[in-house]
C-alpha cells in the first residue's frame, strides 16, 4: 500500500536541493574496484530509537554517522549529516523528524539520492540489537530487513557489520569480507565516540566544546573529533586553537582535505602565514582548486613574497571567480606591471560590476600619478569557506581520468596498477578501501603475485588467518615475494611454528636484505625459541 504512496509522491517531488557532501580522500579509484556502488547517491536517515530510553538517543545519529563513512570507502556517495538537515529544514521538518517512508523518499528525492537507509535499534543497556531496511529510489521498492547484534561496548563493530550488509544488498557483486568492515575503527573508545556525537549534535556552542574535547581526551587519535572540535574553534574564531584541532585530523581521514582547507586559514587569520602556505600547498597536491590555490597565493604575499605566478594559477583554475582577478591585480600593481594590473582589474569589474573596492581602485590606478590620496595597495582576498561541492565534482573528474587510463591498459598492467594503488592505501592503514583494489586487481589478472600477497596481508591484520595464509601460498606460487613471507611467518610465529617462521623469515631476507619486517621477524623468533629452551 505503501507503494501507492510513493508513487504519487514521486509524481509530485519539487525542486531538488544540490547534495554537499563532503569528497572523498579516495580520488583514483577505479570502477573495477568501485564496483556498481561508484558514485551511487545514499541517504542514511537517523535511527529510531525503539529502546524507550531516551539516554540513548545520542545511537540514532551514531548508526547513521558510520554507516556514511563506511559506505564512502565503499564507493558509495553518501550524503553527510549537514545535507539531510539542510533537507529537513528546506522541506520544513525540524532536524529530530523520523520520517515515514513516504515522507522519506520525498526528501531521497528533494536531496537526488538513489537510496535511503533506514533503520531502527533496540537495547537492554548491554546488548543492542540495530536493523535496516534499503529503498531502492528509482524503482521504489524496498529491501527485506538486515540486522545486527552484539555488545554496546562493541556498538561500532555492530553497525559495521551492519554497514557489511546493507553494502552487500546494494551491491551483490561487493567482495570485500565483512571482517575487513569490522575492523574498521575497532579501536575507537565507545564512549569517546559518544561523547562525539553528543558534541555535534548538542544546540548549545559550550555543550558541543565540553564533549567534544572530552571526546578527544578519552580517545586522542579519533579523527572526527578533532575535526567537530577544529570547526567550533574556527566559528568562534579561536584560531590557535582551531589550527591545533585540524592538525590532529589524519590524512587518511575523508575531512583531510577540509582540514587541511581550514587549518590554513585558521594559520592566516593568526598570522602564521608561512605555515598557512605549506597547510595550503599540502591540499593543493591533492586538488588544486582555485580556492586553495589563492590562499596559498595570500599566504605567500602576506610573507613579502611575489605571488602573482600562484594568483595566475588560482584564476586559471577558475576563470569567472572576481576576487582571483582582483588578487592578481594587486599582485602585479606590486611588481610595477601597472598595464597589466588595470586589465586584471578592468576584468575584475566586468565580473562584479557593483564591487565598490575595485571600482575605486581602479579610478586611483587611472589617475595622474600624484593626484591620488588613500590607499591604493589593499590587501588581497580570502576564500573564506571550503566548497564541498567544488572538491567532490574535483575529486569525480580525478576518478574519471584515472578510470579512463586504466581502461586504456591491458588486463596485467591493469591488475599491476590497481594492486600498487592499493599497497598505498594499506601502507596507510585503510583496509577497506586497500582490499577493494586487490580484489580488483586479482579480478583484471589473477596472476599478478602483488595482489595475492596484498589480500593476504589485508586477511591476516583481519584476523582472517585461513584466508591470508591461501592467498599468501597462491603468490608464492606465482611469484616470491617478502611481504608473502612475511605473512606466513608471523602466522607461523603466532602459532609456534618457529623452524617455518625462521624459515620464512630467511626466505624474505634473501630477497630484499633490508627489510626491517625481516629483521624483525627474526628476532622475535629467536626470543621465542630462547623462552621455550
Amino acid at each position: 500500500m505503501w507503494v501507492a504512496a510513493l508513487l504519487l509522491l514521486s509524481q509530485g517531488a519539487g525542486t531538488r536541493v544540490s547534495a554537499q557532501a563532503t569528497p572523498e580522500t579516495n580520488a583514483g579509484l577505479s570502477p573495477d574496484a568501485a564496483g556498481a556502488g561508484r558514485g551511487r547517491i545514499v541517504l542514511v536517515l537517523s535511527f529510531d530509537n525503539r529502546s524507550g530510553q531516551p539516554s540513548l538517543d545520542w545511537i540514532r545519529e551514531a548508526g547513521s554517522e558510520v554507516l556514511g563513512r563506511r559506505f564512502t570507502s565503499a564507493g558509495f556517495a553518501p550524503m553527510s549529516r549537514a545535507d539531510r538537515l539542510y533537507a529537513l529544514d528546506h522541506l520544513g521538518l525540524p532536524a529530530a523528524f523520523q520520517p515515514s517512508r513516504a515522507s522519506a523518499l520525498k526528501l531521497a528525492q528533494t536531496l537526488d539520492a538513489d537510496s535511503i537507509v533506514v533503520g531502527s535499534y533496540l537495547t537492554d543497556g548491554a546488548q543492542i540489537v540495530v536493523e535496516a531496511r534499503v529503498v531502492d529510489v528509482p524503482h521504489l521498492t524496498m529491501s527485506a530487513p538486515v540486522t545486527a547484534r552484539g555488545e554496546m561496548r562493541d556498538l561500532i563493530p555492530v553497525f559495521n557489520s551492519l554497514s557489511w550488509k546493507l553494502t552487500r544488498t546494494m551491491d551483490p557483486g561487493f567482495s570485500v569480507a565483512e571482517e575487513t568492515f569490522a575492523a574498521v575503527g575497532r579501536d575507537v573508545r565507545v564512549d569517546a565516540f559518544e561523547q562525539f556525537i553528543r558534541g555535534i549534535t548538542e544546540p548549545d556552542h559550550d555543550e558541543r566544546l565540553r564533549h567534544l574535547k572530552q571526546s578527544v581526551t578519552l580517545s586522542a587519535t579519533f579523527s572526527p573529533a578533532w575535526m567537530a572540535l577544529g570547526r567550533e574553534d574556527y566559528g568562534a574564531q579561536q584560531y590557535d586553537d582551531a589550527a591545533a584541532a585540524f592538525a590532529k585530523v589524519s590524512r587518511n581521514d575523508q575531512d583531510a582535505l577540509e582540514a587541511g582547507f581550514y587549518r590554513g586559514l585558521s594559520l592566516l587569520f593568526s598570522g602564521s602565514y608561512k605555515e598557512a602556505e605549506q597547510a595550503f600547498a599540502n591540499v593543493a597536491k591533492v586538488l588544486p582548486l582555485g580556492e586553495v590555490l589563492n590562499n596559498e597565493a595570500v599566504a605567500i604575499s602576506r610573507q613579502g613574497r611575489d605571488a602573482s605566478a600562484q594568483f595566475v594559477a588560482a584564476e586559471t583554475a577558475d576563470p569567472n571567480a572576481a576576487d582571483y582577478h582582483f588578487n592578481l591585480a594587486v599582485s602585479l600593481m606590486r611588481r610595477g606591471a601597472a598595464s597589466e594590473a588595470l586589465g586584471e582589474l578592468r576584468q575584475c569589474l566586468k565580473l562584479r560590476p557593483n564591487d565598490n573596492e575595485a571600482a575605486q581602485l581602479e579610478k586611483a590606478w587611472s589617475a595622474p600619478a600624484g593626484s591620488v590620496t588613500g590607499t591604493v595597495d589593499p590587501l588581497e582576498r580570502i576564500v573564506r569557506t571550503f566548497d564541498a561541492v567544488a572538491f567532490r565534482q574535483a575529486a569525480g573528474m580525478m576518478d574519471q581520468m584515472e578510470a579512463a587510463r586504466l581502461a586504456a591498459l591491458s588486463p596485467h598492467d591493469r591488475a599491476v596498477k590497481l594492486a600498487a594503488q592499493a599497497r598505498d592505501y594499506l601502507d596507510r592503514g585503510l583496509l577497506l578501501e586497500a582490499e577493494r583494489l586487490y580484489q580488483a586487481a586479482a579480478a583484471a589478472d589473477g596472476r599478478v603475485a602483488e595482489a595475492h600477497a596484498g589480500l593476504a596481508e589485508v586477511r591476516e591484520r583481519t584476523g582472517d588467518t585461513t584466508t591470508a595464509r591461501k592467498e599468501a601460498q597462491v603468490a608464492l606460487e606465482l611469484k616470491p615475494s617478502a611481504e608473502a613471507y612475511l605473512v606466513l611467518g608471523r602466522l607461523d610465529l603466532a602459532e609456534n611454528h618457529l623452524d617455518e617462521a625462521q624459515r620464512e623469515a630467511g626466505e624474505a631476507a634473501k630477497l630484499e636484505p633490508a627489510n626491517k619486517a625481516a629483521q624483525e621477524l627474526s628476532r622475535q623468533v629467536a626470543l621465542k625459541a630462547g623462552r621455550s629452551q
